[in-house]
């Protein structure tokens, strides 16, 4: 696993975005959050599906794990954004619009959203399978996915949700792209559709469990552990603030738990590719 990730962290940083101009600091702000670092989940869970069954593919599927990455970055730059979180550290670093300023944040969004597709749309892969990862992708990253969760985040505040409209919520502005992740190493391994849909749902649980614990995260850890601004959730709808900590521990670690029994119903080689890297956020938290 440590040896996909070398080899993706190298693809990035030798094809990170770039802009012929005379525009001062541009080109640097399109790469900074990408150089910045982070877990690169969801590109490692694409690739983590490849490896497992169509390991030959790996680096024509580089240029999609990059698109993926890309896509979440932007959606990180914009939700750090003073109309959204209103961020001041992002990934260990200042967020954008506090390093340069908001209209250069925007853009470089923007630019890291569009540009995701121009990757996928020139990866080496047959343009079926490319139209498919482009469906997915806009979906479970736009208006039906990521898009409406921000939405509904963002209109919400300082307005209490019931739990099944948190877990809407979240399911939509975390949820799916993990989800998305895993299926598009589906689909570029030409995997039967009902595995497709099993990882998919799969992937839902999973990013439901990451977001409980980033909420407890948030609560739990300075922004020097964190890497990120925290405490910064009083006004949003989180687990913590709806289930209170220990409530959200307990739906974290029951959902953990699932988690894990649908891991292991999966074949033995998915389950070693993907075991290591959902490791982290498979374990129980203590009360």
């Amino acid at each position: 696993m440590k040896e996909l990730l070398v080899k993706f962290e190298d693809y990035l940083l030798n094809n990170l975005p770039s802009s012929n101009t005379f525009h001062p600091h541009f080109e640097n702000a399109l790469a900074d959050m990408l150089k910045a670092g982070g877990k690169r989940f969801r590109p490692m869970l694409l690739l983590s599906i490849v490896k497992a069954y169509k390991s030959l593919l790996l680096s024509n599927s580089m240029p999609v794990a990059l698109g993926l990455e890309y896509l979440h970055t932007y959606s990180l730059v914009h939700d750090d954004l003073p109309a959204m979180d209103n961020a001041d550290l992002r990934r260990g670093f200042q967020t954008l619009h506090k390093k340069y300023d908001e209209v250069t944040a925007i853009l470089v969004g923007d630019a890291l959203n569009t540009h995701s597709f121009n990757l996928i749309a020139n990866a080496s892969l047959s343009n079926d399978i490319k139209v498919d990862l482009i469906k997915t992708l806009s979906s479970d990253g736009g208006i039906d996915g990521m898009i409406i969760g921000q939405a509904i985040d963002c209109h919400y505040e300082n307005h209490k949700l019931e739990l099944n409209q948190l877990e809407f919520l979240h399911l939509h502005k975390t949820a799916k792209l993990i989800a998305a992740s895993l299926k598009m190493g589906a689909i570029i391994c030409e995997l039967d559709l009902a595995l497709q849909e099993r990882l998919y749902k799969f992937g839902l649980d999973i990013g439901l469990l990451f977001q409980i614990q980033d909420d407890i995260i948030d609560e739990t850890q300075t922004e020097e552990e964190a890497g990120k601004t925290t405490q910064n959730d009083i006004a949003k709808n989180s687990f913590v603030n709806l289930l209170g900590l220990e409530g959200a521990i307990s739906a974290a670690n029951k959902l953990a738990f699932k988690c894990e029994e649908e891991l292991d119903s999966f074949d033995t080689n998915l389950q070693d590719a993907l075991k290591e890297l959902l490791s982290k956020y498979l374990h129980r938290h203590k009360k």
